[in-house]
C-alpha cells in the first residue's frame, strides 16, 4: 500500500481505527474521518506512533448530507489521490430519530452517507483507473428488508429492523455500483466484520443489546480481528479488478437472495439519489 492513499469514515474508534492502523502499517497513507476532533486527533497520534505513517484527519457528522459534502470537499482539496475508500461508519439506534435532513437515521448513517460520499469522490477514485470502494455491510442483511412504502420507518419503527434494511442497502449499493463502474476500473465490494467487541449501540441500546452484549462481549472479535477483511479487500493484489461481491473472513461469500435482486437494487438507488439530491 506504499504511496496509496485510503480514506476511512468513522476511523477514530473500533473496525474503523483497526482498519487505518492496519493500512497504515502496510505503507498506506491514511485519512481518516470521526465526528469529535478530540477523539480523532487523538486516533491519529495513535497511528503515527505506532506507525510512522502520515494521516489525515477530517471531522464531520456523517448524519448531516450538508457534512457529507463539505467532507468530500475536504477531501477532494487535501488529497491528491484517493485509491481507497472505505465506508466504514455506521451505527444502530432502537428508537427513531431525525437527522437534521429530516431523515431516519439509520438510513441516513448507514446507507445515504455512502451513498453520497462515494458518488462525490468518484471521480478522485477513477483517477488512477484501479480505485475500490469497500463498503462495511453485515451479514444482518440476510435478515433485512428494503421496505419502499416506509422505508425511514415512520408507520412503524423497530431499531433491529432498521439496522438490517440499512446494512441490507449497503450490499445492495455495492452491487449496483460495480455494475455501473464497470470498465471503468474502479472496484466495489462488501464486507461483513462479524460481530466484534466495540462500542456500536451504545448512544441508544435496545433491551437485547442491555442484556446480552455484556454476556457475548468475551466472545466477539476483537476489533483487529474485525478489521481483517476491511484491510484484505482494501489492499490485496490479487483482488485487481475483483468487484461487486462480498467478503467475510476475507474470502468471498454469497450474499441473501435478496441482496441479488437488480431491479430492487437499482430502484433503490434512483430512491436514493432523491433522497441525496441538494
Amino acid at each position: 500500500m506504499a504511496g496509496r492513499t485510503v480514506l476511512i469514515t468513522g476511523g477514530t474508534g473500533g473496525i474503523g481505527k483497526a482498519t487505518a492502523l492496519g493500512l497504515a502499517r502496510m505503507g498506506a497513507h491514511v485519512a481518516i474521518t470521526g465526528r469529535d476532533a478530540a477523539r480523532a486527533d487523538d486516533a491519529a497520534r495513535e497511528i503515527r506512533s505506532a506507525t510512522g505513517a502520515h494521516v489525515d484527519v477530517f471531522v464531520a457528522d456523517l448524519s448531516s448530507q450538508g457534512e457529507v459534502r463539505r467532507l468530500a470537499d475536504e477531501a477532494l482539496l487535501r488529497l491528491a489521490r484517493i485509491d481507497v475508500l472505505v465506508n466504514n461508519v455506521g451505527g444502530y439506534w432502537s428508537t427513531r430519530h431525525r437527522t437534521v435532513d429530516g431523515l431516519e437515521r439509520t438510513l441516513a448513517v448507514n446507507h445515504l452517507a455512502p451513498f453520497l460520499l462515494t458518488d462525490l469522490l468518484l471521480a478522485r477514485l477513477e483517477q488512477r483507473g484501479q480505485g475500490r470502494v469497500v463498503t462495511v455491510a453485515s451479514h444482518a442483511h440476510a435478515q433485512g428488508r428494503i421496505d419502499f412504502e416506509d422505508l425511514q420507518g415512520e408507520r412503524s419503527y423497530s431499531g433491529a429492523r432498521a439496522y438490517n434494511q440499512s446494512k441490507l442497502a449497503n450490499v445492495l449499493f455495492t452491487f449496483e455500483l460495480a455494475r455501473r463502474l464497470d470498465g471503468s476500473g474502479v472496484t466495489a465490494n462488501a464486507v461483513h466484520p462479524g460481530v466484534v467487541s466495540t462500542s456500536f449501540g451504545a448512544e441508544d441500546p435496545g433491551r437485547t443489546q442491555r442484556l446480552l452484549v455484556p454476556v457475548l462481549r468475551p466472545l466477539m472479535k476483537t476489533p483487529e480481528r474485525g478489521a481483517a477483511t476491511s484491510i484484505h479487500v482494501a489492499s490485496a493484489a490479487q483482488l485487481d479488478g475483483v468487484t461487486g461481491r462480498y467478503f467475510s473472513n476475507s474470502r468471498p461469500r454469497r450474499s441473501s437472495p435478496s441482496s441479488r435482486d437488480q431491479p430492487a437494487a437499482a430502484r433503490l438507488w434512483r430512491v436514493s439519489a432523491a433522497l441525496v439530491s441538494s
